[in-house]
């Protein structure tokens, strides 16, 4: 896994391609999500929290790919549910996409993942 290709373009873009593996399916399921930087660290939120879709298939196979701009990185991503830690990603989501977008956006955010890029 190579950040070095991928990190000047993720600070470029709003969103991203995750691709989750279907729980029941087995197949690659992509879709458009926010997304925001911590250094090397990707962060997402969960739409509907813990009810998400992708969130319940990355429980069952952690083994994702994130694309943006024909760049690409397969990860395993690691879920967050300590209260403090989810707030963190709360606050850097507000700062990126700005509170009212997240709150209408965010209805139930009580999880959250993180994609080491290193």
């Amino acid at each position: 896994m190579n950040s070095d290709n991928i990190l000047p373009v993720l600070k470029k873009n709003k969103e991203i391609e995750l691709t989750v593996t279907g729980r029941k399916s087995g197949k690659p399921l992509p879709r458009p999500v926010w997304f925001v930087l911590r250094g090397t660290e990707l962060l997402l939120l969960p739409v509907t929290g813990t009810d998400s879709q992708w969130y319940k298939n990355v429980l069952v196979n952690p083994q994702v790919k994130i694309s943006a701009s024909q760049h690409a990185l397969n990860g395993n991503l690691r879920v967050i549910t300590e209260n403090r830690r989810i707030e963190e990603v709360i606050e850097l989501f507000r700062e990126k996409y700005g509170p009212s977008d997240i709150k209408k956006y965010y209805p139930k955010p009580n999880v959250a993942a993180t994609l080491p890029l290193e």
